[in-house]
């Protein structure tokens, strides 16, 4: 959800840039005239500071020892009694019945091809379809193109 509200919000603010006031603003920046430049600062002289007084030496202070003390032992871990599994019930179980032998499928011979012949397909391109000649207006003379019959490969 916080998405959503997010996205109003964008396109609230891209709304409000596109508006006709705001490029007629930035128009009216880009055709402004260059700002006349500024005079220069003077150079101020640089004043001499004193010197800063030395750091006083802090005494250093003293730690008293931290105790040594022992450390308690810690408590042995009681050992668990060890468990055994009871032994699983041997029940005898049923044996599946064996499933039927389906039949075998004799052996089919397929009857022989026609003799019918397939069909030729045309291995080169008409005079006609790719020379102009057959056409008088064309902005092209004949010999522009090869007007002999073009083997497809």
């Amino acid at each position: 959800m916080a998405s959503f509200k997010d996205f109003i919000l964008f396109l609230f603010v891209a709304l409000t840039f596109s508006s006709i006031n705001v490029s007629i603003a930035a128009r009216h920046l880009l055709d402004t005239p260059p700002a006349p430049t500024l005079p220069s600062i003077p150079s101020m002289p640089m004043p001499t500071l004193p010197p800063l007084p030395a750091i006083p030496t802090l005494p250093t202070a003293t730690l008293p020892p931290l105790p040594t003390s022992q450390m308690p032992s810690l408590p042995s871990i009681p050992s668990l009694p060890k468990l055994t599994m009871p032994p699983l019930p041997s029940t005898n179980l049923p044996t599946f019945p064996t499933m039927p032998t389906l039949p075998s499928i004799p052996n089919v011979a397929l009857p022989p091809l026609s003799a019918v012949p397939l069909p030729t397909i045309p291995t080169t391109i008409p005079q006609s379809l790719h020379c102009p000649q057959q056409f008088p207006h064309s902005h092209f003379s004949p010999s522009t193109f090869n007007c002999k019959p073009v083997k497809i490969s």
